[in-house]
């Protein structure tokens, strides 16, 4: 028996007075109606109606039971309508996390539009650059720069490409000179990215396709390409690092690109979230602005 319904349908019976009209209004059959009421009694071993041929009366039972009932039920419906209410607009804690870099020059461009679209909202944004288990850690969803994703546990949407580019100052160019070819790097101090699997070790693909391998050597390596950036506007070097960090320093001349015509293997930016059988509001939201966002390339 499912007692929720039961108990539904005996209130129904006892507010409208009827049988039939209870299981006109719940659209079932007079019979699955009486049935409920029945298994009721036995369930509950009270009688709760004194039935005649015409006509029925609540028993004392019965209506400490009916006043029982309407507050549960009443209770249950507040619950569900809370809920759908939840689930129709982004609200809540949204936990964000990104890598450092990312998350402290790049998405915070976007997510105060982001949140100011969605006042309902709180966002509690963590940068970070080791790796992060969304689930372990109470994450909602998370923005992350890899060259491929070996996990499954998670969705993983693509947004956009990030380049790895060369870059140095004016400054530090006249002084030292412009690189032709990737083995001229040997002569120059390369500013590296120490969390990279092999930071010294770069393969550069050339326009036709060739790859060129070259080993470098540098007086700084740091865990973060913010740091990079900064060496290279001072002129201390040759820096490798992520095309959203130095786009505008190339835009202005503040950074000139180092072998234009070589790539570095890119890596692309994907949002993941847990794989969940109802995606929340909050999530469904963040990941269609990031989608919408990244639809026009923002790095050229």
């Amino acid at each position: 028996m499912d007692q929720l319904a039961a108990m539904r349908a005996f209130r129904r019976v006892v507010e409208f007075g009827s049988f039939t009209a209870a299981a006109a209004e719940l659209n079932q059959s007079h019979t699955i109606v009486s049935r409920q009421i029945r298994q009721l009694e036995i369930l509950l071993s009270a009688q709760l109606l004194n039935r005649t041929t015409r006509r029925f009366a609540l028993t004392e039972a019965g209506q400490a039971y009916y006043e029982r009932c309407k507050q549960i039920l009443d209770q249950v419906d507040d619950a569900a309508q809370a809920i759908a209410s939840h689930q129709a607009r982004p609200s809540g804690v949204l936990r964000i996390n990104a890598p450092q870099a990312f998350g402290t020059m790049e998405l915070l461009s976007w997510l105060p539009a982001f949140i100011l679209e969605n006042p309902e909202l709180r966002v509690d944004l963590v940068c970070n650059d080791r790796y992060v288990d969304l689930i372990e850690e109470g994450f909602d969803v998370a923005l992350r720069l890899a060259h491929a994703l070996d996990d499954s546990t998670y969705i993983a949407k693509r947004l956009a490409k990030s380049e790895l580019l060369l870059v140095a100052s004016p400054d530090y160019l006249r002084q030292h000179g412009l690189p032709q070819q990737p083995r001229d790097l040997k002569e120059h101090n390369c500013l590296t990215y120490s969390l990279a699997s092999k930071p010294n070790d770069y393969i550069f693909t050339a326009a036709d396709g060739t790859l060129h391998p070259v080993v470098v050597r540098g007086n700084l390596q740091a865990n973060t390409g913010i740091a990079l950036r900064s060496a290279a506007l001072a002129g201390l070097g040759i820096a490798a690092t992520a095309s959203f960090i130095v786009h505008e320093d190339l835009q202005r001349g503040a950074l000139v690109r180092v072998l234009p015509t070589f790539a570095l293997r890119p890596r692309e930016l994907y949002v993941l979230y847990p794989q969940n059988r109802h995606m929340s509001p909050k999530v469904r939201a963040f990941v269609a602005f990031a989608s919408e966002w990244y639809r026009t390339p923002r790095w050229g």
